[in-house]
């Protein structure tokens, strides 16, 4: 096999998928040194931040670097071609060996860099997807997306609520109501809720210290209630990367800020940035009605649930965040939700179309 000195790889990557990754390891092999160009117009719905960290996540030993290029494509039209290759040498900064490609143009793309043209699998045998196929259906192309494709594309939802309300409960049904799905839903997760094991372990500390301790002995300060919303949100971004399509939290770092709240009677601003960083599509809050309360030795009262439910769905309301209540016995509410998550679904996913391509005399 013979050896390049700088190779290219350059694509849109709108979204990275199995082909890609692909054609990239493949020019690895074949190169000393390796350049990934992505390449990103304004129009489109992924930032071109994300796409190159993804990407260099993917392939930590090649040298990946974006560029925004917001020429719409003509591979008819000289001056086309140039005001493209501005935008491609400026980005990559050096001579090109070799352009690895499994697209049409690359015997042009090639030539104006003066490169041998490398072609890796153009008929799409090995992975038979692409961008526009995974832009139209992720759901039915998930099992070409890498973790951190997944991870952000994943629909998150989240279950919160006052103590024993049942969000344990209907989170772990909503997860095994997915995984009968099969195919791409068999791995649909679901994410506990962390702070539920932080209480049991500071229960468990204070009753090394005191055997007779019970959890009205144990209190909290403001400055754990950050550890436990990062633990939560890392634990779910995990359970992301490795899932299905769609994701089951019981309580997140938003609902973190409530019980931040009922502990120390304020807000806690380093919370809500935490809460802020991560994107949820769908709360489930459920009622206290409904639902007999049930005391395990980690709760406070019966008294404090209806606060708890308003305070949810207030701060639910300010932020606009969405969001449905639900009510009534198990079955209900378990109903009520499988809906609610099935019609988010059937919304899909939204990407904004790349630049059109021009068509110049002559093309097919």
């Amino acid at each position: 096999m013979k050896r390049h000195g700088h190779g290219l790889v350059l694509g849109k990557f709108y979204p990275p998928h199995a082909g890609h990754h692909h054609l990239v390891r493949t020019a690895q092999d074949q190169c000393e040194r390796l350049t990934v160009l992505v390449c990103a117009a304004s129009v489109e719905s992924v930032p071109l931040a994300d796409r190159v960290a993804w990407m260099r996540e993917a392939h930590p030993g090649a040298d990946v670097v974006g560029a925004v290029d917001d020429i719409p494509v003509d591979l008819h039209d000289p001056a086309v071609w140039e005001a493209h290759m501005a935008i491609f040498r400026g980005a990559v900064g050096r001579r090109v060996d070799a352009v690895f490609t499994s697209e049409a143009y690359g015997t042009e793309l090639a030539r104006r860099f003066g490169a041998e043209e490398v072609c890796v699998d153009r008929g799409r045998t090995l992975f038979p997807v692409s961008g526009t196929a995974v832009r139209a259906d992720p759901a039915g192309n998930w099992e070409f997306l890498g973790p951190a494709v997944r991870a952000a594309l994943t629909r998150r939802i989240v279950v919160l609520g006052a103590e024993s309300t049942g969000t344990t409960t209907l989170s772990r049904a909503l997860a095994a109501h997915w995984r009968r799905r099969g195919g791409a839903w068999a791995k649909t997760g679901w994410v506990a809720e962390y702070g539920r094991q932080y209480s049991e372990e500071r229960l468990a500390a204070a009753r090394a210290a005191d055997p007779a301790a019970t959890w009205a002995d144990v209190s909290f300060t403001s400055a754990e209630f950050p550890v436990i919303a990062r633990r939560q949100d890392e634990q779910e971004e995990r359970a992301a990367r490795l899932g299905s399509p769609v994701l089951f939290c019981d309580t997140d770092s938003f609902a973190t800020g409530i019980w931040h709240e009922r502990y120390t009677g304020g807000r806690s601003e380093e919370v809500e940035r935490i809460a802020a960083a991560t994107h949820r599509d769908l709360y489930l809050l459920t009622d206290h009605a409904d639902v007999p309360f049930e005391d395990d030795g980690l709760r406070d009262g019966p008294q404090l649930r209806p606060w708890m439910t308003g305070r949810f769905r207030e701060e639910l309301e300010r932020t606009g965040r969405r969001f449905l209540v639900v009510r009534g016995d198990r079955e209900a509410r378990l109903a009520a939700a499988v809906a609610a998550v099935g019609e988010l679904l059937a919304e899909g996913w939204h990407f904004a179309d790349p630049l059109p391509e021009r068509v110049g005399e002559g093309s097919r």
